[in-house]
């Protein structure tokens, strides 16, 4: 998803922009499948949002797009299995059917757990001061950095397209997957 040539996610420059770009100019036949934002880190960070009170996500106004594990693997068993589905250089982004700001975010997250759970971003700086002791604080704030931009928003009818139904929206699937 992030391949933007403006695109300040540390993963962008040396993978996501460089490879389809590569591909494209080789001989080999091929599909490049992007994936959205996964869709399941949301579900066991939930405590800790519930804990805050609030997601903290540093982007704004800014939408982020989300597809689930599961979603994303059924649409590239897909791809490899259907030959006029790949080889041809066909690019996809599988997304849920909508993206989400985070103060639509919060509100599916508020119902999903029954806890009140609102938006307050923090600084860039802040988030990967947070999460740096995980060893990824700097890289996911270079990916929300990207979010703010709008980098992080697209939405695509791929997903439908590539299997024939629609992908699992965001409040089902915090719903199907949080245990309180």
């Amino acid at each position: 998803m992030a391949d933007q040539a403006n695109n300040p996610f540390q993963m962008a420059a040396g993978y996501y922009a460089y490879l389809p770009a590569r591909l494209a100019s080789s001989k080999l036949s091929y599909a490049v499948v992007k994936n959205s934002l996964y869709a399941d880190p949301l579900v066991p960070y939930l405590p800790e949002l519930i804990a805050r009170g609030n997601v903290i996500y540093p982007v704004g106004d800014q939408a982020m797009s989300f597809i689930s594990r599961k979603d994303s693997a059924e649409a590239i068993a897909n791809v490899a299995v259907r030959p006029y589905l790949r080889d041809k250089g066909q690019i996809y982004l599988l997304t849920q059917e909508k993206n989400y700001n985070m103060v639509e975010l919060s509100r599916i997250m508020t119902e999903v757990t029954g806890e009140k759970i609102g938006y307050q971003p923090v600084s860039l700086e802040e988030f990967a001061n947070i999460y740096r002791a995980e060893g990824d604080g700097d890289e996911l704030a270079s990916m929300y950095k990207a979010a703010a931009m709008g980098l992080m928003d697209g939405v695509t009818d791929d997903f439908t397209r590539i299997t024939g139904h629609t992908p699992q929206n965001m409040k089902d699937f915090l719903a199907e997957n949080y245990n309180k």
